[in-house]
């Protein structure tokens, strides 16, 4: 089955001049050890409203960071489980922001993922870009409007039972990539299930379970400045709650 594991590094379109990417001075990121193993991170942002955060954490205070996820904006903790004991965890959280698409309804025929089905069908899974599809005009960092640089034209096309591949025009000049976004049919809110590079216009998505009917989009993005580190040290995961 298709792999939806989060990508860890992206490449990061360069700051302008000008100073166009907003500062995340305004986050304050707490770390707070729940159990010797857990640890719980909450954050107040205070800054410009985002489309969400990037919680990031690495046994280094200079990382490398690795993600741990993308937040919807609402969202302002993560508990991070199982630790390995006796070791320090650093934490950073970073906004984003950009423009999302419309969205679009897809409902999926009955039936579970079959991995031996379709072991050898899944190339169409794979983010591409079509020329036809890159426009690259406007700006997101300093938007003429509040969609300037939205993917448009977003279409779905049922592949099999679960999955689906989107399309879309790229609109966006200085994006650090695009973000794919699913809410099931019982969601309270999308969530995202793929990070791609920028240029990407098109890619697949197998579906859990419980994305039978789901509403998608595409978002064009680019990362604010992240907060301060915050740390925590983990005990034996032999001992109970701290």
């Amino acid at each position: 089955m298709i792999k939806r594991l989060l990508a860890t590094f992206l490449l990061l379109a360069a700051l302008t001049a000008c100073g166009t990417t907003p500062s995340a001075v305004g986050i304050h990121l707490d770390a707070a050890l729940v159990t010797p193993v857990d640890v719980t991170l909450t954050w107040h942002d205070d800054g410009p409203a985002p489309a969400g955060h990037v919680v990031e954490y690495a046994t280094h205070q200079d990382g490398p960071f690795t993600t741990l996820g993308f937040l919807p904006a609402a969202q302002t903790s993560y508990r991070h489980q199982n630790l390995m004991p006796h070791t320090t965890f650093y934490y950073r959280v970073r906004p984003y922001y950009g423009p999302a698409s419309d969205s679009v309804d897809v409902t999926l025929p009955p039936g579970a993922y079959d991995d031996a089905a379709h072991a050898d069908d899944q190339a169409w899974a794979a983010p591409t870009t079509d020329p036809a599809r890159t426009r690259a005009t406007q700006a997101i960092r300093r938007p003429a409007t509040a969609t300037s640089g939205a993917p448009t034209d977003l279409t779905a096309i049922v592949m099999n039972d679960n999955g689906v591949r989107l399309t879309w025009v790229d609109n966006a000049r200085d994006e650090d990539g695009y973000l794919m976004e699913i809410k099931a049919a019982d969601a309270e809110d999308f969530q995202v299930v793929q990070v791609m590079d920028p240029r990407v216009n098109s890619c697949g998505v197998a579906t859990l379970p419980d994305e039978k009917r789901a509403a998608y989009r595409v978002r064009a993005f680019y990362y604010g400045g992240p907060s301060t580190i915050a740390h925590a040290t983990t005990g034996d995961s032999s001992t109970g709650p701290a």
